[in-house]
């Protein structure tokens, strides 16, 4: 009998309601056993072609996966998917090519059809490749791909923070409020709690450490993943990830430590007036962040992929580097690190909660998880506090607090803390607009041997050589995380049989992504319920430029590292087989669409919407973060960048905070108050 997937026991709850019905239920069914059928095979020593959706009880699982949508306009565009599909008489369809086609076909009436063909297709997917029966830890699909899946269950590690739960209704004092505890707002919290101050982090997720990380893909996105996971932007162009979990994304981050480059600094510096920046006294808050983090290179075993890159760059005469990670070579083991994304099960990552949060806690400061900042208060122009709803675990409104204090720091994350500002009718004009993000596409090349890309950091190595290739504008070349359920949801589906084609060679892919530096901008905004909407189109003709100068030399990496086949995670999987003519091939990839029905971008880095400047009409914040037009606010996260960094944002975000509470420090007035809160468990 095949192992089930239907998700429960993995933090998907079964749920019967109105909102799919029987006729529902057999369409739904038949779309995923089209999406994944049992394809016959001479060969098949693992049942990897035989395997239906249905053998693995995937229709269930993604019944449950659609029932937990929150917005109530995708899950009903979803539903009304399925009534048109009905309505095209899909279940009485003859053959597999012709529910296939009638797919391909719905796809093409509105982009709308598109999005949600392509949702379901993902959704069921994701799962086929990702997600474990509950009772053996392991998908029998694994087996094909060479993944060993999880190293072993979590080890009972003590948590070592003590977070707090607000009394519904309470007030606390204190005399200063981060809210949010991630790479920027866990440096300005320690550094102002060993000042002395009365700090009270809100963090709107739980606090997860050691004990909680299974290494699996589904669960760490619906804990600690900013609305569960991988998240379309408004307009469908890019696929976006965020941590949102007690130290944010160091805590689930790929503990990249790029130093912000010089002519980043000289840009900030000169055209954004941010002082200092271009010289020694921001050297001492970079060095000052990655001693705390315990930034080394000691901890950078290269994979297969990263092999391969460094391969392609000797050959290319291009410069590599060994990428210096936050990590303690004490507890490093590279057969864990290929699960970092998910947390770091051997306690090696030095991310937030183990050091600046933890610092910040030593010296006093009050962790409240589950807290979700609704509104900073003002009265005549300053700050007065923070009013807050309190969330249980399943996503529910539980209470609400007060937090009163002179002294605001909006630190969560670039996509909440413009919605934050904007829910609280402060920041100016610029508020939401210059988003950044990185934007990514990808390119796969497969190569005759097993990569082993599970095994080591997903980022140990990078090539810098076009990092400044047009007026400080250019891209990096990086690896990813080797994560089964999120390439096998990323390559684009052709056909079933294409696309089981293509998975079932993964273990002798490895994939490379141009890391480019954004001279565009996207915004945010938000909706009637004050909810963030995200809007990024690449529309910048450098930024294209960038984006396809980055695919050339991707494409020229993969093939000097001895790729067989090259394929682009793009709309009908274009590809290069060794003695196509690869100039041909990626002119052709280049005229895809950067975007929605295009190429498939996506994200993890996002960046500058409260930024800082001098300019209150084009910036959020002053050149040290504070708000132009709110005395006491201040901004401590990646959205005070006045542009994109061009590198892996951490240490930045580090050292901009670092910089930013020492300009607190020296203007807070202290205002000591009571502690109004219960001790909570470790939510």
């Amino acid at each position: 009998m095949p192992p089930s997937f239907s998700g429960r026991g993995q933090g998907c709850p079964r749920r019967y309601t109105r909102h799919v019905q029987e006729e529902r239920r057999a369409l739904l069914r038949a779309v995923c056993d089209t999406v994944y059928p049992r394809i016959e095979r001479d060969s098949d020593p693992d049942g990897f072609f035989a395997r239906s959706a249905s053998d693995l009880g995937l229709p269930d699982a993604v019944e449950d996966l659609i029932e937990q949508i929150p917005d109530e306009t995708i899950r009903g565009g979803l539903e009304q998917l399925l009534d048109v599909l009905g309505q095209q008489g899909f279940l009485r369809m003859p053959s597999q090519d012709s529910r296939e086609q009638l797919l391909r076909n719905l796809a093409l009436a509105s982009a709308d059809a598109a999005a949600g063909v392509s949702a379901l297709a993902g959704m069921t997917l994701f799962l086929a490749y990702g997600a474990p029966d509950p009772e053996s830890g392991q998908n029998p699909n694994w087996r094909t791909f060479g993944y060993p899946g999880p190293a072993g269950p979590p080890p009972q590690v003590p948590k070592p923070l003590e977070v707090r739960a607000p009394a519904d209704g309470a007030t606390i004092e204190a005399d200063v409020c981060v809210v949010g505890s991630g790479s920027g707002g866990g440096v300005i919290a320690a550094t102002l709690a060993k000042q002395g101050k009365h700090v009270v982090v809100l963090e709107a997720s739980g606090y997860f450490n050691e004990s909680d990380f299974a290494q699996l893909e589904l669960k760490a996105y619906q804990e600690m993943f900013w609305r569960g996971g991988p998240t379309p932007s408004a307009d469908g162009n890019i696929s976006m990830q965020a941590g949102t979990t007690l130290g944010g994304g160091t805590t689930i981050n790929w503990t990249n430590c790029l130093r912000t480059t010089d002519w980043v600094r000289s840009d900030w510096a000169n055209d954004h007036g941010l002082e200092g920046l271009d010289g020694s006294d921001y050297d001492r808050h970079l060095d000052s962040v990655l001693a705390r983090i315990g930034a080394t290179d000691k901890c950078s075993d290269l994979n297969g992929p990263q092999q391969r890159m460094k391969e392609a760059a000797d050959a290319l005469d291009w410069s590599f580097k060994t990428i210096v990670r936050n990590a303690n070579p004490e507890k490093y083991s590279p057969d864990s690190a290929g699960h970092l994304g998910f947390g770091d099960q051997s306690g090696s990552k030095n991310s937030g909660d183990r050091t600046w949060l933890r610092d910040a806690f030593e010296n006093g400061a009050d962790l409240y998880v589950r807290s979700r900042a609704q509104r900073v208060l003002t009265e005549n122009g300053r700050a007065t506090g923070v009013e807050a709803l309190h969330i249980d675990a399943e996503g529910n409104v539980v209470g609400s607090f007060t937090v009163r204090t002179p002294t605001v720091v909006v630190a969560c994350g670039s996509l909440e803390s413009p919605a934050l500002l904007l829910r609280s009718g402060i920041g100016g004009p610029a508020v939401g607009n210059y988003l950044r993000l990185h934007p990514c596409v990808a390119l796969v090349g497969s190569y005759a041997e097993d990569q082993r890309a599970w095994w080591g950091a997903p980022q140990s190595g990078l090539v810098d050589e076009f990092a400044n290739v047009e007026d400080g504008y250019g891209f990096l070349i990086e690896s990813v995380q080797y994560a089964p359920g999120l390439i096998g949801s990323a390559i684009p589906w052709v056909s079933a049989e294409t696309h089981k084609d293509l998975v079932a060679r993964a273990k002798y892919n490895a994939t490379f992504v141009p890391l480019p530096r954004d001279r565009g901008h996207g915004r945010v905004e938000v909706d009637g319920s004050g909810e963030a909407v995200v809007w990024y189109s690449v529309e910048d003709e450098q930024d294209r430029r960038t984006i396809h100068l980055g695919i050339d030399k991707v494409a020229e990496a993969h093939r000097a590292g001895g790729a067989v086949e090259i394929a682009a995670l793009a709309t009908g999987l274009p590809s290069w087989r060794r003695g196509d003519d690869l100039g041909r091939f990626t002119e052709r990839v280049k005229r895809i669409p950067l975007g929605r029905g295009g190429w498939r971008l996506f994200t993890a880095h996002q960046m500058g919407t409260c930024r800082m400047g001098a300019d209150p009409q084009t910036s959020v914040a002053g050149p040290f973060g504070e708000l132009h037009d709110t005395k006491g606010v201040w901004i401590g996260d990646a959205s005070a960048f006045p542009t994109a960094s061009g590198t892996n944002p951490m240490v930045t975000v580090m050292a901009l905070a670092h910089r930013t509470a020492e300009a607190i420090a020296g203007t807070t007035e202290e205002t000591h108050g009571s502690r109004d809160a219960e001790p909570a468990a470790h939510a």
